[in-house]
């Protein structure tokens, strides 16, 4: 039974709580701390804490911890699926209708809109990204890391995939 009750704990907001985190989490703490008195008023503000602290949605960080909580790996699991399955099935029903019209003046329009929206988007965390490796690292090491990182993707065909994980390596070993 308390599977099922984390499962409505985290499908209502996740169902209600339109724009995502902000809007859910007052959702969440009705149903942690006012229906189901999983949490205190405070517990749940250290947890939204935490979950601030960690990158990613607030949401899953959140569901994930209080269903590990209230019923194990097994409840964390079912929290995190009730707060993302909402989204996720709206996203697959969106996507299934685009692809339906695809080829629709309409939809190719929109698409056309949406598409430097993204390449800005995606720019502007780029910059964001870069400036914050020079302000860490400086400028010469940022940069041998960018030239090092073109000439091994575009001259040698080396995966992308194997340049982020030697990056990464790189950082763990020589940037403390």
């Amino acid at each position: 039974m308390i599977l099922w009750h984390i499962f409505l704990a985290f499908f209502i907001p996740g169902i209600l709580g339109y724009g995502g985190g902000p809007s859910s989490i007052p959702l969440i703490e009705n149903e942690v701390v006012g229906r189901y008195h999983w949490m205190t008023v405070n517990q749940f503000t250290e947890v939204l804490a935490l979950g601030n602290a960690l990158p990613g949605p607030i949401a899953t960080k959140m569901s994930g911890y209080i269903g590990y909580m209230q019923g194990g790996i097994l409840g964390s699991i079912v929290a995190t699926v009730a707060t993302v399955g909402p989204s996720l099935f709206l996203m697959i029903v969106f996507l299934g209708v685009i692809y339906k019209y695809k080829d629709s003046p309409r939809v190719k329009k929109m698409t056309l809109y949406v598409k430097p929206t993204i390449a800005v988007l995606l720019g502007i965390m780029t910059y964001n990204f870069f400036m914050e490796s020079v302000d860490t690292s400086g400028w010469i090491q940022t940069a041998a890391i960018a030239l090092l990182s073109f000439l091994l993707m575009e001259r040698l065909k080396v995966s992308p995939v194997i340049v982020i994980v030697a990056a990464i390596g790189y950082g763990a070993l020589f940037m403390v």
